[in-house]
């Protein structure tokens, strides 16, 4: 009789052991879906900018160089473009982006080599032309693809990919910061 109930409580600590595992797995399986399916998705794996998707093509409308050739694209090179379609007359918001822009290309350290900023319109005088910052013509066609231009709100930034699509647009005001955190994901993708 002792025995029975010995293992009649040892039988009811089991059962209850393995619904607990069950709730377990089942309930945060559960979870996950239940998140997933609401568009929850964890900081570390949303980005700063606005993503596109799809993407927007502007391969057939490619930035112009001051003398009016056509920039070429060259995706074997693995650049990725930050684009920055300068209004006309720009004064103390372009030399505020300016420095931002070139603090977010010092921090991106040795992977900066992969990324180019095409100022597309006059260029602030506080930046020199180089191989990472260079001055392209205003670019019509180009700036017409562009998503949310103009902005009466400033200036926005795009980045675009090595193939020539854009992937993602910063809103005027942005924090510089978080495009160096996408920049620097957008880099691991090589």
């Amino acid at each position: 009789m002792v025995a029975d109930v010995r293992l009649d409580r040892s039988r009811r600590r089991g059962r209850l052991a393995l619904l607990l595992l069950f709730g377990l797995f089942f309930g945060s399986a559960a979870l996950a879906l239940l998140l997933r399916s609401t568009g929850w998705q964890p900081a570390a794996s949303r980005q700063h900018g606005q993503l596109y998707s799809p993407a927007i093509d502007v391969r057939a409308k490619p930035p112009l160089h001051r003398d009016g050739r056509a920039y070429a694209w060259e995706p074997e090179r693995r650049l990725w473009r930050v684009v920055i379609p300068v209004p006309a007359g720009c004064d103390r918001a372009c030399v505020d982006l300016s420095h931002n822009l070139h603090k977010v290309w010092q921090l991106l350290g040795h992977t900066a080599d992969n990324v180019q900023f095409l100022w597309l319109g006059t260029m602030p005088d506080t930046l020199a032309a180089s191989a990472t910052h260079v001055a392209m013509g205003r670019s019509e066609g180009l700036r017409s693809a562009l998503p949310g231009l103009p902005d009466p709100a400033g200036i926005p930034v795009y980045v675009i990919d090595p193939n020539g699509f854009v992937v993602l647009r910063y809103a005027p005001g942005f924090d510089p910061a978080g495009l160096r955190a996408d920049l620097a994901k957008l880099l691991k993708l090589k």
